[in-house]
């Protein structure tokens, strides 16, 4: 089971792959204002 995350807590690291190909890190961007979308598939 996922760890809940905590208000007023930093997000944990993690890293993605965006459009073009390139490795993301949420770390790349501390200090900066952030906001993260997560969009489930949906199953027909």
């Amino acid at each position: 089971m996922p760890k809940q995350l905590k208000i007023n807590i930093p997000a944990p690291d993690f890293e993605a792959v965006d459009t073009h190909g390139n490795t993301i890190r949420l770390s790349d961007y501390r200090g900066k204002k952030v906001v993260v979308l997560v969009f489930n598939r949906g199953f027909m």
